[in-house]
């Protein structure tokens, strides 16, 4: 038996060398935010753990707190050992880890600050040797992306000896206009391609497994389209409230903060047309394809296809929940919408005339996102002077908090007669790989280390999202809403059982 000594250090591993990233500097700006101490550097530190990342690895936080490296690395690992989901903390790989985190105290509005930077990685990459690869991550207010990326671009660090790339958080403005403002700037600095647009809901390994799904399978993809499609159901439904985030969420809504990106990405992954090669040019000119071919809604059309809803106070068990205009932070008339529901069509041979019904709403009854595909009933119901009773078979593709898809159709019940009854056939991650599955935010940094795009969204994407939301937008903030319509712990507003209704359908329940 081949035996390998181990030199102490996590990452001189041999064996997985060879599944690696390249060396690079991660910068973060924002690092003492929210996102970096629950998300990125948990992250990063699993990716560590699993011996992911290369040996002159390195993290360069940025934030306008004062503070030392030593004092950066004791509070990122307080972070890490809270935050760390599915995983144990290894004191000798954090030690190793944390040889490579570094700190300065920074604002993103001053010159002088991205002077101090470019001395920081001119001296980590001759002790690292990162090859001069570095990854700008703004994890700041939206507000102050191009003023980052302009501070780059003017410290000189937007280019060197290898390469410079910028990841964005979203939102990628709040509307068309602001969306191809923000590309604009950020544009004077990095080529679109060193531009990653995060969105971590294509980070999931369901939505990631549409693709092995639907194109690694022969069986599927032919029955694909409008023929056999009677329409699909996209669900991201979460019980909590705004959580400490009203004064945000205030400005956001559902609309913006969960139908304009994630789920109109996940939209474009089930519908996309087949590309040649999973290279990920192909991929995204398929997914964006996709969005510009979803029908934009007239003003007169809004009003059928779509439908706001924001959460009143009610008593759930023996807990009293607040309402949305109960909230700390939020106006107590404000008209925000805590739900939206809309229907969306795609204008194309495959999908025309196939409703996609998309929701999306907080304090609903549970937290789950899904997608229910349903397929035509049989022509003739030949089982139902039997008892039998003929249903469409539906296909489920649950991408949190059980990761995995279900195929339900009938069967026949034992004993005599000819009843039928629903049954599932399951897929479930965790039973069938065993271990755990990546973060979304592990996928997408090594993917962005990487230089590997597919997960990503481009400019063109983001465009035709905003150009799908935008007049729904439009019509809400003329209307004069009756909020709240929807109790704590109910599935939304009545008007979205009502959309559906009329073209004879129902929501599902997960």
């Amino acid at each position: 038996m081949l035996e390998v000594m181990s030199s102490g250090n996590p990452f001189q591993d041999p064996i997985r060398f060879e599944r690696r990233v390249p060396e690079c500097t991660v910068v973060i700006f924002g690092a003492n935010g929210d996102l970096t101490k629950r998300k990125l550097l948990p992250a990063l530190y699993r990716l560590a753990y699993e011996q992911r990342l290369s040996p002159g690895f390195a993290v360069v936080g940025i934030s306008r707190t004062q503070m030392t490296d030593d004092r950066f690395r004791e509070n990122m690992r307080e972070s890490v050992a809270k935050y760390l989901e599915d995983a144990p903390f290894d004191e000798e790989v954090w030690t190793g880890f944390a040889t490579g985190l570094f700190y300065m105290a920074g604002d993103v509005n001053d010159p002088a600050s991205y002077q101090g930077l470019a001395t920081r990685l001119r001296d980590i990459e001759e002790t690292r040797h990162t090859g001069g690869n570095v990854l700008f991550y703004l994890s700041t207010q939206p507000s102050q992306y191009a003023a980052a990326a302009r501070g780059i671009g003017g410290a000189g660090i937007a280019k060197g000896n290898g390469w410079r790339r910028l990841v964005v958080e979203k939102p990628f403005g709040h509307d068309l206009e602001s969306a191809r403002s923000l590309s604009a700037a950020l544009h004077e600095v990095f080529d679109e391609r060193d531009v990653y647009r995060i969105d971590h809901y294509l980070g999931k390994e369901t939505v990631q497994n549409i693709l092995a799904f639907r194109f690694g399978n022969g069986i599927f993809e032919p029955l694909w389209n409008r023929r056999y499609i009677t329409h699909v159901q996209i669900t991201a439904a979460e019980s909590i409230g705004v959580e400490g985030r009203g004064s945000y969420y205030q400005e956001a809504g559902s609309l913006r903060d969960m139908i304009q990106n994630h789920l109109l990405q996940v939209m474009a992954t089930i519908a996309m047309e087949p590309s040649a090669t999973f290279h990920p040019g192909s991929v995204r000119d398929e997914r964006s394809k996709l969005l510009r071919s979803i029908h934009v809604m007239k003003p007169d059309e809004v009003a059928l296809n779509t439908v706001a809803g924001q959460y009143g106070p009610a008593r759930v068990g023996a807990t009293s929940l607040p309402g949305f205009r109960e909230e700390p932070g939020v106006d107590p008339a404000s008209r925000t919408d805590t739900y939206a529901a809309a229907t969306f069509f795609v204008d194309n041979w495959r999908w025309a005339g196939v409703p996609f019904y998309i929701r999306t709403g907080k304090r609903l009854p549970k937290r789950v996102s899904e997608i229910a595909i349903q397929f035509n009933a049989p022509p003739h119901d030949m089982f139902d002077a039997n008892g039998g009773g003929a249903r469409p078979n539906l296909l489920i593709v649950r991408i949190q908090p059980e990761e995995g898809i279900s195929l339900k159709f009938l069967s026949k019940q034992p004993g005599s007669g000819m009843k039928l009854r629903p049954v599932s056939m399951d897929f479930n991650y965790g039973s069938s790989f065993g271990g755990r599955s990546p973060s979304a935010y592990e996928t997408l940094l090594l993917d962005a280390i990487a230089g590997d795009a597919t997960l990503y969204t481009r400019q063109d994407m983001v465009e035709a999202s905003w150009a799908a939301v935008e007049p729904i937008a439009a019509v809400w903030s003329e209307r004069q809403f009756d909020f709240p319509n929807y109790p704590c712990g109910g599935w939304g507003p009545n008007a979205a059982d009502e959309m559906l209704a009329r073209r004879g359908h129902v929501w599902r329940t997960p």
